[in-house]
């Protein structure tokens, strides 16, 4: 069976090319530590499971479809600003809202395609 063919780096600008089913090269991979950790390491552990199954409850649509007419339950909680690791944009419930997962994957897309970083 052929390999798959490699793939650009997905740091902006970068030329080099890596495997199929990586995204970063080496040079660029130690600034993408997000890639790498896992869920529970970002914040994703049982508090946040605990506070996302509470807020689904009370918040149970879907925003963005319900400003088009549309009722379809909420199956994920978005960080409207992305807290990019940030503990306390993190945990601010005003920075939370209730979204289907076609809504969820769509804008988690559009904001990781060019995603801010401080360094």
């Amino acid at each position: 069976m052929p390999m798959r063919p490699r793939i650009p780096c997905s740091h902006p600008g970068c030329p080099e090319l890596v495997p199929s089913g990586t995204k970063y090269c080496e040079k660029h991979k130690f600034q993408h530590p997000e890639e790498n950790r896992s869920a529970s390491s970002r914040g994703y552990g049982k508090k946040w499971q605990a506070a996302r199954k509470q807020y689904l409850a009370a918040h149970p649509l879907c925003v963005e479809c319900m400003k088009k007419g549309r009722y379809t339950k909420a199956t994920d909680v978005d960080h409207i600003i992305p807290h990019r690791g940030d503990p306390k944009l993190f945990w601010d419930r005003d920075n939370w809202q209730a979204l289907c997962h076609s809504c969820h994957s769509r804008k988690t897309g559009r904001e990781d395609l060019h995603p801010e970083y401080k360094f």
